[in-house]
């Protein structure tokens, strides 16, 4: 810089309030945490943890090692299927858990009992939090096989063919069009909370009724 040049006057930073928090990025941060999931992983990040040896990265594998990673790929491709299932079954659970307490306050709602309105806090509480349990199970499962399917799509590389990661991917319109595929997973994420909703309303209208 040269030493004639104009110095212009620092322009003064803004004085942000000490101890005031930044109520946006907060919440941001707790969807972020207990809502929100986040976009499959890039294989570029998969591939450097994949491999145990330099030599598995290259792309000319010999017949032995490809062998070997088909048969890696076979099992972990099941365990995936196995995740599938599990959420599945979770899924089930909770659906008729729900299921039979709308039947159950049903019946309580044509036969009510003589107690205190305060007394239903409680359970009302504790639906609400065994449907955010059943929002967070599924999401944990999704999460779980959104990592699963990447490391199948890090193995497929190394594979004559791309059933999972690509072709049925592409075949799918990649998620982009909802009249092609629309993925279960964001379908099941909203029932836990069309049940909460209807938990909300019900004791809403039990307090003002």
């Amino acid at each position: 810089m040269r030493e004639d040049a104009p110095v212009s006057d620092p322009v003064p930073a803004p004085i942000v309030p000490r101890g005031t928090p930044n109520s946006r990025s907060r919440v941001r941060r707790v969807l972020d945490t207990y809502f929100r999931t986040a976009a499959s992983p890039s294989l570029d990040v998969v591939r450097p943890t994949l491999w145990t040896s330099p030599a598995a990265l290259r792309a000319d594998v010999d017949l032995a090692d490809r062998t070997t990673i088909l048969e890696q790929y076979k099992i972990y491709v099941e365990m995936a299927d196995r995740i599938s299932a599990r959420r599945g079954l979770a899924n089930t659970f909770f659906l008729t858990l729900n299921t039979a307490i709308f039947t159950l306050v049903g019946v309580l709602w044509q036969h009510p009992a003589h107690a205190s309105r305060a007394l239903i806090v409680v359970p009302w509480m504790v639906l609400l939090g065994q449907c955010l349990a059943w929002f967070w199970l599924l999401r944990s499962y999704r999460q779980l096989n959104t990592a699963k399917y990447a490391v199948i799509g890090a193995l497929e590389e190394r594979l004559p063919a791309s059933p999972y990661w690509a072709a049925e991917w592409a075949a799918l319109g990649r998620g982009e069009d909802a009249s092609r595929y629309w993925p279960l997973s964001h379908v099941e994420q909203l029932v836990p909370g069309f049940f909460a909703a209807a938990y909300i309303a019900g004791f809403i209208v039990m307090l003002v009724v």
